[in-house]
């Protein structure tokens, strides 16, 4: 018996079957979402983590003192004497309750003071060679008063010059102390002592001596050239604070405080000694302040 032969359907032309064609696409979609899920994953490997911004500390356990007779207790117990017991940042007299003693454990064994009477800005790098040996976990900065407190306006440091040392030191220092904080006090309104401290006779006799000429030379003098003289000491100090502020801007764990320089002092807080320098009084004040700027939370960028 002759075999029967199933009839065979013909295809259109140019058509695929449909399972082949489903499984050519499904295959083809997983393909390309494999590609783009392992392109991702490996462009996500190859970026590199963000390094975690500097936390700064609001509880420092060492500190490191650095600038002129302010941060030594020039005339502040005695004439033409330094007494750092005194120090707004590293004393040990309770009644100024300097910076060590407010925030460090062990301020006899952990705060150093680096300061010395007369320094300039130009002394700076060498005061932080010294510091960074000790390797604090905090440095305090107060310098710039002498550089404007000079025989004339012409002697002054230029406000360039001054800039450069600030940027020298700082960079010796993140070099050697990459981790360290750095609050960088403002250099003071030269010409509120000059207001406040001509109101004392005696005062005024012992700037004749030759203490910061440029501002305080003939102290009753109100003609509009020797007006003019302070009013250009004035500025450069605000041009001294200027690239303090800029050159710490730039440092994650670097804090200058303004508040030195618009603190309104009087008489009181000045040295009994020249009325140039602080008293006792005047440290405790100024301890005030830089505790405030140092355990701020949040810092004023």
């Amino acid at each position: 018996m002759a075999r029967t032969e199933r009839p065979v359907r013909a295809r259109r032309r140019g058509t695929a079957p449909r399972t082949c064609l489903a499984s050519v696409t499904a295959a083809l979609l997983f393909t390309l979402a494999g590609c783009t899920a392992n392109d991702g994953a490996g462009t996500a490997a190859k970026r590199p983590s963000p390094k975690p911004a500097p936390v700064w500390r609001t509880d420092p356990g060492s500190v490191a003192a650095l600038g002129d007779s302010i941060t030594v207790g020039f005339d502040a117990c005695s004439a033409l004497a330094d007494c750092p017991e005194v120090s707004w940042a590293t004393g040990t007299d309770p009644t100024v309750d300097s910076v060590a003693r407010r925030l460090v454990k062990n301020p006899a064994t952990d705060s150093w003071n680096y300061a010395r009477t007369g320094a300039l800005m130009s002394d700076l790098p060498g005061q932080v060679a010294q510091a960074t040996a000790r390797r604090p976990a905090l440095v305090t900065v107060l310098i710039g008063a002498n550089d404007a407190c000079r025989s004339s306006v012409g002697a002054m440091t230029p406000a360039a010059d001054f800039r450069a040392g600030f940027e020298t030191s700082m960079k010796e220092l993140r070099r050697a102390l990459p981790h360290t904080q750095v609050y960088v006090a403002a250099v003071p309104d030269l010409l509120r002592l000059w207001s406040e401290g001509r109101k004392n006779p005696l005062g005024k006799q012992v700037w004749k001596l030759g203490i910061c000429g440029s501002m305080l030379h003939d102290p009753d003098d109100l003609t509009k050239a020797a007006a003019d003289r302070r009013a250009t000491v004035r500025e450069r100090v605000m041009a001294y604070n200027s690239a303090l502020a800029d050159v710490c801007r730039k440092d994650a764990l670097c804090r200058f405080d303004q508040s030195v320089f618009d603190y309104r002092f009087t008489g009181e807080q000045l040295s009994t000694w020249d009325w140039f320098h602080p008293g006792t009084r005047g440290q405790r004040e100024l301890a005030a302040l830089a505790f405030r700027a140092i355990t701020r939370e949040e810092p004023r960028r």
